[in-house]
């Protein structure tokens, strides 16, 4: 059986550029989180499923949509992380998160924070995604593909973790991973990058949209 290509959309910025747009187009399922399904709806498209405790529900989507409605009233996880449990339950090849940055600035920290989570638990490839570029969880030495001149930041939340790269602009050598801050900004040299880590603990890497 072909595992599935699954995009979760969360409540956050609705996204606008076509590639992005395009990965709700393609999905073999769409998972909305609580009230994304409004937005998911105004775009004309419709959810496969729409998961979370839905206090912000509709009562109109909850009538259109009731066979799709999975609640969850977990109060220990947010919506986001509800819809990545049910995803997984489709053993999928991938998994996109839009929606997930814009609006609230603590959700968008918090949700990106998470993606290193949902990589510890999930057997996938799995992403953020927003008109701006994307985020990648890893862990292990991995190459990334890249456009010469794209903009890269990298991101640790265990200041034990010491990271080496090749095609990038600017090493990271020496980096201690103490403060969001200190490997961003840094750039690729050619079409593709590693990265190669001291341990196991994951990392994010984000990549922005060329030419933005």
């Amino acid at each position: 059986m072909t595992r599935k290509t699954i995009t979760i959309l969360a409540a956050g910025d609705f996204p606008r550029r076509e590639g992005v747009l395009r990965l709700l187009d393609e999905a073999d399922m769409i998972i909305c989180c609580d009230s994304a399904a409004a937005a998911l709806v105004a775009s004309g498209r419709e959810p496969a499923l729409i998961v979370g405790d839905l206090d912000s529900l509709s009562e109109e989507l909850r009538e259109m949509f009731a066979s799709r409605l999975r609640i969850v009233t977990d109060q220990e996880t947010n919506d986001l992380t509800k819809a990545v449990h049910v995803a997984l339950e489709y053993s999928p090849r991938q998994i996109h998160i839009l929606g997930a940055t814009g609006r609230r600035e603590d959700h968008t920290l918090g949700n990106i924070s998470l993606l290193m989570e949902y990589q510890r638990m999930a057997d996938c490839e799995i992403d953020i995604i927003s008109d701006y570029g994307v985020f990648l969880a890893a862990r292990g030495p991995r190459t990334f593909a890249a456009v010469p001149g794209q903009e890269i930041s990298i991101f640790a939340f265990d200041s034990r973790l010491r990271l080496t790269a090749t095609g990038l602009e600017y090493p990271l050598d020496g980096v201690v991973f103490d403060s969001l801050w200190k490997a961003t900004l840094n750039r690729a040299a050619g079409r593709e990058f590693i990265i190669t880590p001291s341990g196991n603990a994951p990392y994010l890497v984000y990549l922005c949209n060329p030419g933005l």
